[in-house]
């Protein structure tokens, strides 16, 4: 079992940066794929960005390469999005989620990949 928890949401002005963190349970946190996702409301949730299980790739959404980025603190098992040049339309729920089975490629960009999810955290911004 892994258990999830987000943090580091708030309301940002457009054009200025975040940092969420994940911190993640589990003793084999450096062998999970893990993800980050989006929901706003009225719409479904959408993939943001995402890491291999092996730690080797990332994957990113079309809408937001090159302004986010993800990482992730194996000996503090926690996983991080620092995303900046943020626009309105990233308001949303941002959830963080982990796979312990080895996918790869597109995989990642699938919701129901991911075994375990964080509860998630708020990201309101302001235009």
């Amino acid at each position: 079992q892994v258990q999830l928890v987000e943090s580091g949401g708030g309301l940002v002005q457009a054009g200025g940066s975040l940092r969420l963190s994940c911190a993640a349970s589990g003793r084999t946190f450096s062998r999970y794929g893990m993800g980050w996702f989006r929901q706003s409301p009225g719409k479904e949730r959408e993939f943001v960005a995402a890491f291999s299980w092996t730690g080797s790739r990332t994957y990113y959404a079309d809408s937001v390469k090159g302004r986010f980025a993800i990482a992730r603190d194996n000996a503090v098992n926690t996983a991080y999005l620092q995303m900046n040049s943020l626009k309105p339309e990233a308001t949303a729920v941002y959830y963080c989620a982990a796979t312990g089975s080895m996918y790869s490629g597109s995989d990642y960009f699938s919701a129901v990949t991911y075994n375990y999810w964080g509860q998630g955290t708020q990201v309101p911004v302001s235009s």
